[in-house]
Parts: C-alpha cells; structure tokens; sequence
C-alpha cells in the first residue's frame, strides 16, 4: 500500500508540473533589490498541489515590468537574463506534455519516478530592481582630513571637515550582484543587508575622493555645489570594489552640510586676511579705518576725552608714517596701470597703401609720392634689377634677396 502510495503523489507531482506557468514580479520598492520570481497557472484540484516550486515549464510566459532584470537560474547556474520589459515565452524549461514532443515529455514525465515524483533539476526565476534606489544616507561619524589650497593666495593648509548627506545608487550588473551578494534567496533580498558594507566603503574612499576635489580649487565649502565631480570621483575609486565585484554604481551624490572646527575656520580667515593686506592699498585703507575707529574710541575715554587724544596723538606720530607710506606704494602700484591705456596705439597702415622706392614714404595710397613725385609701382610680376630674375611675385628676389622696387 506504502508503494501504491508513493506512486500516487508521483503521478500528482509529475502531472501538476505539466501546466503552462505565468512568472511575474509583484512590487519591487526601494528597500527592495532582488525578489523571486511568483508563478500562477490558474490550476485547480488534486493536480495544483502536487506541482514543484522550482520548475519552469517550457512554453511558460515570463513578465518583464520596466526597472527590472530577469534572469534565469537552472541547476544553480544563471542561464537567460532579460531586461527589457514585456511578456516573453520560456522554450528552454523542462518538457511538459501540453508543450513540445509528446515522446520528450512521457520519457522525462517518467524518469521522474525515479526521485518519487521530485524533478531531478533546479530551476528559478530571481528579479533584479535596476531602477535608482535613493535615500542612501551617510555622514562622517569622525572629521575626515580635507586639504585647502587657494592659489590666489598661496593658501595650502590642512584642516578636518564633517560632511552628510545622502547618496543613490544603481544594481548596474545584476549577474555580478546575483554571483557575489545575493545567490539563491528564499523570498526577497533588500537593500539594508548590505547597506552597511557600503556604507563603510563609502566613507573609506571619501577621504581621497576629498583629495581630489582640493587638487581642483574647490573649497569645502563649494562642495554642494561640484556633487556630480563627488559622484564620477567616487565611481572611480570604488570601480574595483562595488563595480567590478558587487555589480553597483553610484548615480547620484548629495551633500547636505559641510562644516569644518571653528579653529580651522578662523585660521583660514586669519591667513586670507593677512595676504590681502599684503596690498598696499588695502592696507593703507585698513590702517585708515583704525585709526578713525581710534579716535571715536579717544572721544569715549572715561578719563576724559582730551586724555584720550593725548595718547591718540602718540601712536598718530609713528602710524602716520606708516600710513603715508602705503598710500605711496598703492599709488605706485596703481600708477602704470593708468599709464597703459593712455599710450596711443600705433596707427595701422590704411588698406591697398604702398611705400615709395625713392624716399622711403609710407602710407602712399594715391599714383604718384607725395613727397617726390615718384609714381606707384605697377602690380603684378617684376624684374630684380641686381640679377635680372625675372616673373618674381614676392616683396624680396629669392636669389639675391634685393627688395621689390
């Protein structure tokens, strides 16, 4: 009876696994990055609970929704890969009786008894979500060293920024992210079971990534701004790791805020300030304005106000000079900037004037020279007369190198 038994589910198994299947993929969010595929024949009976989960039929349709990858995994290796979307109809699956030969399907319909009604083969359908999946957030837990360099200034210091924001990414090779991250999944895989490993490489190549933009010219706090240098500089730093092993690559690369210590940035204030300065005329100005704060601060002096000038009138003796002497060296430095414009520009020959052989005038655009009376030289071809080349096109002879008459 046992026997009789176990043949029965066989007949049940092997006969369910003979009808046509639709495989399609249900929502795939954000979280979402790899679901398998869902199968519905629209069976009824006995002979829909004897099928077995990872058969596909040959002749079954597999749907294809735009943002999704399809591929095919038989006996643990993938097989067929779709990405574009529509409805498409699966020829390579297992025989089935109401598909293909009829003497194909009885021989594997039967040595599938062999495995009690089992399917000696694997088959699956996994889908892959290749759209954008953003709201990746990340953030520097600790400062990160970012170099400053402003060439106007020759400013070229270290200090240590925080930076957040948020980062998307895209499954670019799902075969690569099947083989090396995912593999056979029972039901879904999502984002949040790697999201930490990316997380860490991310902040691991953002230090170099940061090297890069300061190599450019740009300041830390430009960054916002040169996002999309971030994201191809980080694409290239992790091509190895996330490109060529995981499959993934970053579209986007938000940067939120970028803050640096309050030490760091009162330095490069200080150091910026001080190069300005290194202009005469700044700071000529600059001493101007303190000394004027100077003097309102004299008339406020609680010991009175003629106290205050008193000693206003002391340092007025040694920073006058001072003073003096920048607005000497701003004026100087002014002084051949103005006198450039002034110079006249050479005047520019009128078009079609020529110069006279005789007296050497120039600038002749009538027949005969002005000055002595000689006529203007026929165009065209002409006679050297120091070696009597002749047909010559040029203002010199080639051979003797006597200048056109």
């Amino acid at each position: 009876m046992g026997f009789l038994m176990a043949a029965g589910a066989s007949i049940s198994s092997v006969l369910g696994d003979q009808w046509k299947e639709y495989f399609y993929c249900s929502d795939m969010g954000n979280d979402i990055l790899v679901r398998k595929g869902e199968h519905h024949t629209g069976r009824s009976g006995l002979l829909n609970r004897g099928g077995a989960e990872n058969i596909i039929t040959s002749g079954s349709t597999v749907v294809v929704n735009e943002g999704q990858c399809a591929i095919i995994v038989d006996q643990g290796a993938i097989v067929d890969v779709c990405a574009e979307p529509g409805a498409f109809t699966y020829e390579a699956g297992s025989p089935s009786i109401f598909a293909g030969s009829l003497g194909e399907s009885i021989k594997e319909t039967f040595n599938r008894f062999k495995y009690g009604g089992v399917a000696p083969r694997d088959q699956r359908i996994y889908y892959f979500n290749i759209k954008d999946i953003i709201g990746n957030k990340y953030g520097t837990a600790s400062p990160v060293p970012f170099r400053v360099v402003d060439r106007n200034i020759g400013l070229d210091v270290d200090i240590t920024i925080k930076c957040f924001g948020e980062y998307s990414f895209r499954l670019a090779d799902p075969i690569l992210f099947y083989k090396n991250i995912s593999g056979n999944v029972a039901s879904v895989y999502t984002k949040d079971q790697i999201a930490s490993q990316l997380k860490s490489e991310l902040l691991t190549q953002l230090q170099p990534a940061f090297a890069q933009i300061s190599e450019m010219g740009i300041r830390y706090s430009a960054l916002p701004g040169h996002a999309d240098d971030l994201a191809r500089i980080l694409n290239e730093l992790l091509s190895d790791s996330w490109g060529k092993t995981y499959g993934i690559q970053i579209v986007t690369f938000g940067v939120n805020s970028v803050k640096a210590p309050e030490e760091d940035e009162k330095m490069i204030k200080e150091l910026q300030k001080t190069a300005v300065y290194g202009n005469a005329q700044y700071a000529a100005g600059a001493t101007a304005q303190a000394y004027a704060q100077a003097m309102q601060d004299a008339a406020k002096n609680p010991n009175g106000a003629m106290m205050g000038f008193a000693g206003l009138n002391m340092a007025q003796g040694a920073g006058s000079m001072a003073t003096a002497g920048l607005f000497n060296a701003a004026a100087q430095q002014q002084a051949p900037q103005q006198a450039a414009p002034q110079q006249a520009a050479p005047q520019m020959a009128p078009a079609g004037s020529w110069t006279c052989p005789n007296c050497g005038t120039t600038g002749l655009t009538g027949k005969f020279c002005g000055e002595c009376g000689t006529p203007r030289p026929a165009a065209g071809p002409w006679k050297c007369p120091t070696c009597g080349t002749e047909g010559l096109e040029g203002k010199f002879c080639p051979n003797c190198g006597t200048k056109r008459p």
